[in-house]
């Protein structure tokens, strides 16, 4: 596995709209080396697509065959993330005011010792801070 990925790189990839060259080359290395996930990836992605049903951008055909689409892909979602959530994962949040939700996808990064895939400006600026490798941008 080569990154951490985390669901606003997912959203913009796909949203071919919201999609930008470093957004596509992050998928190209998801597609050839796969990506970790927290848990809680796989519950934001659907719930992000189950709005967009609910709001009428899109078919509900479209949400079906993304998340299948994305089922392919090699993408493991990490066991350890909830042994993590009250420890470090809340340390980092606190540190950078983070949710906790971002912070899960920081400490995967951290304890991976992989780069991190992301959009979120306040992740961003966290992980460069702890010295996490930065892809999405």
């Amino acid at each position: 596995m080569s990154l951490v990925l985390d669901s606003s790189v997912t959203l913009a990839w796909i949203y071919s709209d919201e999609s930008t060259l470093p957004v596509k080359t992050v998928f190209e290395r998801v597609t050839s080396t796969g990506a970790w996930v927290p848990g809680l990836w796989r519950l934001e992605v659907a719930n992000v697509l189950e709005m967009a049903v609910r709001r009428g951008r899109v078919p509900s055909s479209f949400r079906d065959i993304t998340l299948a689409d994305l089922a392919l892909l090699e993408i493991r979602t990490d066991p350890d993330t909830n042994q993590h959530a009250w420890g470090a994962t809340t340390q980092l949040a606190k540190r950078h005011r983070l949710t906790a939700y971002d912070a899960a996808y920081l400490e995967l990064a951290l304890r991976r010792g992989l780069p991190l895939a992301t959009l979120d400006e306040e992740l961003r600026v966290a992980a460069h801070a702890e010295g996490v490798e930065l892809l999405g941008q």
